[in-house]
């Protein structure tokens, strides 16, 4: 019987993934996550704990090296940048995510989000709680280019319904020649990309490339009609840069669910600023999406803890997988 630390927000006592977990065995805390945590406190949530199925939770190595028991996380979702994949391998720590599990939700919302940008949806709802009646003209969809920063499952699902809308569909070129297999996609170079946008959608993976990729520099190469939507990682854009691109008129707007630091910070450069629109991480966040995550990282988080991952993220790193009962 194995101990399991569950922090994703939408995972409670008693709801289908607790029944599935206690079933196989195991015996479940829960500990909803619903902001930043110190390290000291994920260490105490940890200790005793030989899994994890957790939200975006800063695992750092420091966390990792005082969770004695620890053998398996799982990600409830696809990004797994807030986990040190690496110290994890070398502690023996099992890390998996689900990969393409909410790409429907992501793309759907995606579209929401260009719509109500192209359109000034959210300026003109404020407007009419202020007592106005703001008529400014928006801009149709149709016609107009959709750059994709990133050509994972969620920006793949995202490619019929924006051509459904009559958009042409660029990508960025860096993406395996076995993956571009839609020919409604054009592949090119990212400073092409940029140039050509009139909306640029962010899907690609946090990494140290990707990381203040869209800097002053990237946003300078677009068009000052175009506006930015990202559902990726904050820290994939540069937010003062952006910020002062749209203050300063240099580009239309931004859509952001995704901040570099969640619950958006008080003195973020982002606040105040007409024209960017902050959400609250939640692309991915339906009642179907949640259902198919539930499942799937409870029964990742099982078949990880009897030595069987499906989708692990650094079984290239693990030095020795700990095994039951093993202290690190």
């Amino acid at each position: 019987m194995s101990r399991v630390l569950i922090t994703t927000d939408y995972l409670h006592p008693g709801d289908e993934v607790d029944r599935y977990l206690r079933a196989h065995g195991h015996t479940t805390v829960h500990a909803p996550s619903t902001g930043r945590r110190t390290p000291e406190h994920l260490t105490a949530l940890l200790d005793g704990v030989e899994a994890a199925l957790v939200a975006n939770e800063p695992l750092t190595a420091e966390v990792l090296s005082r969770a004695h028991r620890l053998r398996v996380v799982v990600r409830t979702g696809v990004g797994h940048d807030s986990v040190d994949i690496a110290a994890a391998g070398r502690l023996g720590i099992t890390v998996s995510n689900l990969p393409g599990i909410n790409a429907d939700a992501v793309a759907e919302y995606t579209m929401a989000l260009l719509l109500a940008t192209a359109r000034g949806l959210v300026r003109s709802a404020a407007g009419v709680a202020a007592g106005a009646w703001p008529r400014q003209d928006g801009r149709e969809l149709r016609g107009s280019t959709l750059g994709l920063l990133g050509y994972g499952a969620a920006a793949r699902a995202v490619v019929p319904l924006a051509r459904a809308f009559g958009m042409r569909v660029l990508c960025t070129s860096g993406v395996p020649h076995a993956l571009r297999t839609d020919p409604a996609v054009r592949f090119v170079d990212l400073p092409d990309l940029l140039a050509e946008a009139d909306h640029l959608s962010v899907h690609t993976a946090l990494t140290e490339r990707t990381r203040g990729l869209l800097d002053a520099a990237a946003l300078r190469r677009m068009k000052p009609t175009a506006v930015l939507v990202n559902t990726a990682r904050g820290a994939i854009v540069d937010e003062r840069a952006l910020a002062d691109a749209v203050r300063e008129g240099r580009l239309a707007g931004a859509a952001l669910d995704v901040v570099n630091e969640e619950p958006l910070a008080a003195d973020s450069p982002l606040r105040d600023v007409d024209g960017i629109v902050v959400l609250s991480h939640l692309a991915g966040q339906t009642a179907e999406a949640r259902a198919r995550t539930g499942r799937a990282g409870a029964a990742e988080l099982v078949a990880a803890l009897d030595g069987h991952p499906r989708f692990p993220v650094n079984a290239h790193l693990l030095t020795r997988p700990r095994t039951a009962g093993a202290a690190g």
